[in-house]
């Protein structure tokens, strides 16, 4: 199973993309929570350090994640099911002014 996962600011500079394309084994269940996990294992202690508060077990609230453009938040949280083909964004605090 493959979903999109799209980067934007910060996570694009740690990650060196603005998208990329997480594999699973097809009968797993795929979560938010469980493909920024796999992220976090991927890319290491600077992801995991933007992703997750100082004790690793939240993720910082400023954070909003996006299913198919549908906000995780709107659904089950880290719990939405993400299936094949499906696209998570994972959207920093907007600034403006």
């Amino acid at each position: 199973m493959q979903v999109s996962v799209r980067f934007f600011t910060v996570l694009r500079e740690i990650t060196g993309k603005r998208e990329e394309t997480a594999q699973f084994a097809e009968a797993e269940k795929v979560t938010v929570g469980s493909v920024l996990k796999a992220l976090s294992n991927r890319y290491g202690k600077q992801f995991s350090d933007y992703i997750y508060n100082s004790n690793g077990d939240e993720v910082k609230g400023f954070l909003q994640f996006f299913v198919n453009g549908q906000s995780a938040s709107g659904l089950n949280g880290l719990e939405t099911e993400v299936h094949n083909g499906d696209v998570l964004a994972i959207v920093p605090p907007v600034g403006g002014g």
